[in-house]
């Protein structure tokens, strides 16, 4: 029996510059709703219109402008909780102080204090960056205790904190889909396939479309199979080939692909590739974690190529009839025959007008 999941909360704070708009479009890959700086009172309520609409997992973007959340934070996770109904998780972004004055600069944005101008009466509209880090940095404090996840950015590039979040939030945390695999058969004279992200060349193998008997037999043919399978090449093939999917499939999933098609091509896509798409699909299963789909893209083109092309003409009219037989020849003549020109056109006896 399948356990049904709680409904997921993520809440992305931390320091401005610290990475979370990279953690939340993270996030948003991984199939959670999210959204950022929503005011702290509409934040329950916004998360129960998502779980009425389906949506389970959502993320929510807070900063230090949010200050009615940084009071009531612990109001705020209490009614995001529902009694236990909800997992919560708050995700903490640090970052030195060094490396956020660096970011501010390359990029030239104001922090986010000063752009918000501060409170009527104060000078936080012209504090300078490493004032503003500074004050961000003590208004954040208690919320950073309360993280689930502390993650320091010091050091950290945009992709490896995009690693980061999928490891902890991704299919390997068993909270998202797993990776969707297709096996895709092909022949490279029909053109390799547009979304492939692995492509294998198997036209090396011994060809069963030069054997008589298997010539018009597609892949799925258990003689054909027999036939491909009993070549060493395809044994050696099928081990070796097996090692470095088994190896790179997990390493595609952790890095949150969310769909991974691999491609195998014969000349015409309708022996060799066939049958390597079916064995290599139902080996690695065990590895992918679920069902691997086949697609034989160009296993019927050669049926197709063999069907009688149908007469798109009624044959009642296709037939001369005896009277007009004469005349078509007659008008078969003139048409090939050139027509004299005049200065006024084709000569006629009604001269010129």
């Amino acid at each position: 029996m399948t356990v049904a999941r709680k409904p997921t909360v993520v809440v992305v704070s931390g320091l401005s510059g610290a990475g979370k708009s990279t953690a939340l479009r993270a996030l948003e890959d991984l199939g959670f709703f999210c959204t950022d700086n929503l005011p702290t009172v509409l934040a329950p309520q916004a998360v129960a219109l998502c779980e009425h609409g389906g949506m389970t997992r959502v993320a929510l973007g807070i900063d230090v402008r949010v200050r009615a959340f940084l009071g009531e934070f612990g109001n705020v996770i209490a009614m995001l909780e529902n009694a236990g109904q909800r997992d919560v998780q708050v995700i903490f972004l640090d970052a030195s102080d060094e490396s956020l004055l660096r970011r501010f600069s390359e990029t030239r944005r104001p922090h986010p204090l000063n752009a918000d101008g501060g409170a009527p009466g104060s000078r936080e509209g012209t504090i300078a960056v490493l004032d503003g880090v500074t004050l961000e940095r003590e208004r954040l404090a208690p919320l950073r205790a309360r993280a689930t996840h502390i993650i320091d950015t010091t050091r950290l590039s945009v992709h490896e904190l995009r690693r980061t979040i999928i490891q902890a939030f991704g299919p390997a945390s068993g909270g998202a889909p797993r990776m969707v695999t297709r096996m895709v058969s092909f022949g490279f004279k029909y053109g390799t396939p547009m979304d492939a992200d692995l492509v294998l060349d198997v036209r090396f193998l011994d060809n069963p479309y030069f054997v008589p008997e298997l010539k018009n037999l597609p892949g799925t043919d258990p003689a054909v199979i027999t036939y491909v399978l009993s070549l060493p090449e395809t044994k050696e093939l099928l081990v070796r080939t097996r090692e470095l999917l088994a190896f790179v499939m997990p390493k595609y999933e952790r890095e949150g692909k969310s769909y991974l098609t691999i491609a195998i091509g014969c000349t015409g896509g309708r022996h060799r590739s066939v049958v390597l798409a079916d064995v290599l699909a139902k080996s690695l299963e065990p590895v992918s974690g679920q069902p691997i789909t086949v697609v034989h893209r160009d296993v019927l083109r050669h049926e197709e190529a063999r069907a009688p092309v149908e007469s798109r003409t009624d044959p009642s009219e296709s037939a001369t009839p005896p009277e007009r037989a004469s005349v078509s020849m007659i008008e078969r003549v003139g048409v090939a025959q050139r027509v004299p020109q005049t200065a006024y056109g084709p000569a006629d006896k009604r001269g010129p007008r």
